[in-house]
């Protein structure tokens, strides 16, 4: 299989080139195919590439010593698109010299570069940040909008359920990804007007490939039952920074229980194959790669704290998704539900 290659940040994250090196490493001994344009400072991404043989004819370095900072605005951000390690990797898949880019640095940033760079497919009028978080099921769901988008109305959240489960095809293998709103209540009479409007108009959608089953609620998201869930950017950062702190939760109070008696420590050496599967499942660096889906183009966002293992899983969901062509999915699926229709109904920017 040949794939276009594949630009990284490499100066963004919390620690910067030697993770962001090095996970591209990772990636490329698990697939050999994996190419890449390593993007920022040329001098320590030669030094980090000295640790890395595998990465020399496979690489190429555009060099750039201005980085976004992590609390930087991304308005702020912006007027240095053309001069900055995470614009220039943007901008090099809107060249036509990367397949996608991946960034670990300020989420904010990257998506209004992102969306200014590639504009938006046609017929989507704003991009979503969608992750994979594990279930209790066979596979793992998807979920979005993750905060790229803080207010939305009832159009989006029917665009966000048409990529996201065209993601969730790629991703997961489902036919018919079963996709569910979150709300308050699972009732169909429970929610806001905007989740009553986008319900409605999921319901009565014909020819799409999803298997809409209404509401759901967020203690139920990680069952299994679900496959994608759709909604707003402020809600489903809230949903996801929850469901991280009660893993780091459960993983803390478990390490302080075993550690509590000589009895428990006992313990923790015959459970030990149990802890560490529970702390595999829950460890976000074998989720990492959330994508903003709805660009003319492939932008994953890794976790500014991801590790190697980390930046490796999301260099790989940039690869599936060029692999499986992810924008002509969702341009297709839009196009069943009928765009002309859609937009009489909800007309672009009107509030629902």
């Amino acid at each position: 299989m040949s794939l276009p290659r594949i630009a990284v940040d490499a100066m963004g994250g919390d620690e910067g080139v030697r993770v962001m090196v090095s996970g591209a490493a990772l990636a490329r001994r698990r697939h050999e195919q994996f190419k890449f344009l390593l993007v920022g400072d040329e001098k320590r991404i030669k030094a980090a590439l000295d640790n890395h043989p595998n990465m020399r004819g496979s690489s190429e370095i555009l060099h750039c010593d201005d980085v976004v900072g992590s609390d930087e605005r991304p308005t702020q951000a912006l007027r240095r698109a053309k001069t900055t390690s995470m614009g220039l990797a943007i901008d090099a898949v809107k060249r036509g010299d990367a397949g996608a880019a991946v960034s670990s640095g300020n989420t904010g940033a990257l998506m209004a570069m992102s969306k200014l760079s590639l504009r938006t497919l046609p017929g989507i009028d704003r991009p979503a940040l969608a992750a994979l978080l594990p279930t209790l099921g066979d596979h793992d769901m998807i979920m979005l909008d993750l905060g790229a988008n803080t207010d939305c109305d009832a159009r989006n959240l029917v665009q966000f359920a048409i990529m996201g489960a065209a993601y969730s095809r790629i991703v997961t293998g489902q036919a018919l990804p079963r996709v569910r709103l979150l709300n308050i209540g699972t009732e169909d009479i429970k929610g806001t007007d905007v989740l009553q409007d986008a319900a409605a108009k999921l319901r009565s959608a014909t020819g799409l490939t999803m298997q809409f089953e209404g509401f759901v609620e967020a203690d139920k998201i990680s069952r299994g039952d679900v496959d994608v869930v759709v909604t707003d950017g402020f809600s489903g950062n809230i949903a996801l920074k929850a469901v991280e702190g009660a893993a780091r939760f459960v993983g803390d109070l478990l390490k302080r229980s075993f550690m509590s008696s000589l009895r428990s420590k006992i313990g923790f050496l015959i459970s030990r194959p149990a802890t560490d599967l529970l702390r595999h499942h829950l460890d976000p660096n074998n989720h990492n790669g959330a994508v903003f889906l709805g660009l003319n183009g492939v932008v994953v966002k890794s976790h500014g704290s991801a590790n190697a293992v980390g930046v490796a899983n999301a260099v790989a969901v940039a690869a599936r998704l060029l692999e499986d062509n992810l924008t002509q999915r969702i341009s297709t699926d839009l196009a069943e539900l009928g765009e002309e229709r859609l937009r009489e109904t909800y007309p672009s920017g009107a509030a629902k």
